[in-house]
């Protein structure tokens, strides 16, 4: 099993998650998060005055899914959150040791 953690722009969700949705990933997390990378955050015109912002607002994904879909996820993600923009975001993906449905109390694969 993989988590395929992801950092998005936040206009690029729903693109995302219909791309995923359309290749049998039922499930993910979604949090609401700030960073920069090599862009360096930007500055922006506030009533006239002028500031910098150090953090820009972006989305995590966190999705956790059987080996044999890590390709594909991958290629939705990307293909769905790309503008070819600097900031488009990163992809992570993590070997996942256990899974446990805490209603039921599967685990492994069918837990996910």
């Amino acid at each position: 099993m993989k988590l395929v953690s992801a950092i998005i722009k936040p206009f690029k969700l729903d693109d995302v998650r219909e791309a995923i949705s359309e290749i049998g990933i039922e499930g993910l997390t979604v949090t609401e998060v700030k960073g920069f990378g090599r862009q360096k955050g930007h500055t922006e015109l506030y009533r006239g005055a002028e500031y910098q912002v150090d953090f820009l607002p972006k989305v995590k994904l966190e999705i956790a899914t059987q080996d044999e879909n890590v390709e594909r996820l991958i290629e939705a993600i990307s293909g769905a959150a790309k503008t070819g923009k600097i900031g488009d975001g990163k992809l992570f993906v993590y070997d996942l040791e256990q899974c446990i449905r805490i209603r039921t109390g599967e685990t492994g694969d069918s837990a996910i």
